[in-house]
């Protein structure tokens, strides 16, 4: 497309600064003092034509200032995004508000001795990149607005790594670990998106701020801090929040792609930038990055994850310990009675993505995902819903849970109370891996599948030992016929110990294995929870299956 180019001659403000100094009776050269004249600005606006006035949607526009007697100019383009110079006059900007919308953009072209003129005028600029699934996610939908808190009980919820990847592999925050600087954590996150679709920002923080340990002192007038921070420092107001594809390069399964910007404000934590890149995002939970160079001139990434349950300290999302008998003088040690509602505990669980190597081994035909419509916590019950659908190359979506380095024990009584999908297809399993896996191998870590579920063979339930010599198609296991496990609740488990293994539903035992130190039943294992479609065990799928979902109660580990 031809693009258009318009020359603007506005009148020129000329701001003018003549200092004259002098030292006992010696007059100091300085050169003349030139004012910029004769500043002009062009600007095409990209994709422009008879069809598109105001551009093909992009929203680039290419800019070119030039002035008698200019040295620099610096722009600002009327849209939050800050201040650009540009020695040149040119500059090259993308204009992210969602439809036409008209930018007050200001050029100061710069001259000898502080001298400085200035224009402004208005650019009308199409844009049609926008995220709705995002802004709905991020604000609610619509005229609404969501509250989002530092999600402190999640690991790495605060973390700093390189750029190229999303691993905060130089520091990540503990649990609750900035509690004790007092600030951090009090924030509110407010996003609100009005009936245009646009969406607008507004930090509550009770006007504490906190500061990474960076030069501060010029820029905003405090003291630089050695460490960590919080600073009276205000930061109220509403600011306009502005989309755009990400720039990072980094692939898009570990990146949305999308990236926002907060004019004149920041997301909770200063860091001198306020561009953030959207690692991930649910109904729930957000995971975004900011780009940041330090001081001693080095680039890295700052990670913070955000959630919409507002945890002020504690266990709330942790896997619940206590002095509780289980009937055979054994003590609760650990439970997860999935009380939140929202996203599973990112302190228990993790997700695997994709499909695995060949359905993880098993010619499964679903793609697991960590989406709200796949996994959720709603009314004190997990719910992980397979889901026929074209996905990312799959018919299937489903979720796969692992508590995988977040809870791992050896030996104990462990109950679930679950109920399961229905269809011809569903592959419900709770089940356990050894956790040395990555260094042995499957079957060589062992595992445990506490029950399974196959819709094509309803109502019987399977438990299962899986190791060398009696792995796949051949695992050590049985049976038992119960009714209604698609409608009714009932109480699955197994009772670990250094000599037995034993597998019960509801209290009836039907089956049994005799451990020994020849298995790698004897060492510490994570929990796995999973919907899978299809594959080796689950079989044939009904044309028909639409939808259906694996419920769980609690999980709980007795010793």
């Amino acid at each position: 497309m031809k693009n258009l180019k318009h020359k603007l001659k506005y009148g020129i403000s000329i701001l003018l600064f003549i200092g004259f100094i002098s030292c006992q009776d010696e007059d100091q050269d300085f050169g003349e003092i030139l004012a910029p004249t004769n500043l002009s600005i062009d600007y095409d606006i990209i994709g422009q034509d008879s069809s598109n006035p105001n551009g093909d949607g992009t929203g680039f526009v290419n800019f070119i200032a030039s002035a008698d007697n200019a040295i620099t100019f610096q722009y600002n383009f009327g849209d939050g995004t800050g201040n650009t110079v540009s020695p040149s006059g040119n500059s090259a900007h993308r204009f992210t508000q969602n439809g036409l919308n008209t930018y007050p953009v200001t050029v100061i072209a710069s001259g000898r001795g502080g001298i400085s003129s200035s224009k402004t005028t208005n650019v009308e600029v199409y844009s049609d990149f926008n995220p709705i699934e995002i802004k709905n996610m991020l604000t609610g939908g619509e005229s609404s607005s969501k509250t989002w808190y530092w999600n402190a009980p999640v690991p790495a919820h605060l973390g700093v790594g390189p750029i190229d990847t999303v691993d905060p592999s130089y520091y990540a925050a503990s649990p609750f670990e900035k509690e004790d600087v007092g600030c951090l954590y009090e924030d509110e996150l407010i996003f609100t998106q009005d009936e245009n679709e646009n969406v607008t920002f507004e930090l509550l923080n009770l006007g504490n701020t906190y500061f990474h340990r960076l030069e501060v002192e010029g820029e905003l007038g405090l003291p630089n801090p050695s460490e960590d921070t919080c600073y009276e420092y205000d930061t109220s107001g509403i600011n306009t929040v502005s989309f755009s594809p990400s720039i990072s390069g980094i692939s898009e399964d570990l990146s949305t792609q999308t990236s926002f910007a907060i004019q004149d404000n920041i997301l909770s934590y200063f860091l001198g930038n306020n561009d953030y890149e959207i690692l991930s995002i649910s109904e729930t939970e957000i995971h975004v990055r900011v780009i940041q160079t330090e001081p001693s001139g080095a680039t890295l990434a700052w990670y913070q994850k955000f959630t919409t349950n507002n945890s002020e300290g504690g266990d709330d999302c942790n896997g619940e310990t206590g002095e509780v008998g289980s009937g055979d003088n054994l003590t609760l040690v650990w439970a997860e009675e999935f009380d939140i509602d929202g996203a599973p505990c990112g302190d228990i669980w993790d997700y695997d993505i994709g499909t695995g190597d060949n359905g993880w081994g098993n010619q499964e035909a679903q793609y697991y995902t960590d989406r709200t419509e796949n996994v959720v916590v709603e009314n004190g019950i997990l719910k992980i819903t397979a889901i026929a659908e074209a996905y990312e190359g799959s018919n299937y979506t489903s979720s796969r849970l692992k508590s995988k380095e977040k809870f791992e024990f050896k030996y104990g009584r462990v109950v679930v109370r679950a109920k399961f999908p229905e269809g011809g297809g569903t592959w419900p399993a709770i089940w356990m891996l050894g956790s040395n896996i990555d260094e042995v191998g499957w079957p060589d870590c062992g595992e445990i599948d506490i029950v399974e579920h196959i819709g094509n063979n309803q109502n019987t339930i399977h438990g299962t030992l899986h190791y060398p010599g009696n792995s796949g198609g051949n695992g050590n296991g049985n049976t038992i016929s119960i009714p209604n496990v698609s409608t009714e609740f009932y109480n699955y488990e197994i009772q670990w110990t250094e000599s037995s293994i034993n597998f019960l539903v509801d209290g009836e035992q039907y089956h049994t294995f005799s451990n020994n130190a020849n298995v790698p039943f004897n060492q510490d294992f994570f929990l796995l929870l999973n919907v899978a479609m299809g594959g080796t065990f689950g079989g044939n799928i009904d044309p028909s299956f639409e939808q259906s979902s694996m419920e769980i109660d609690y999980i709980r580990v007795y010793q």
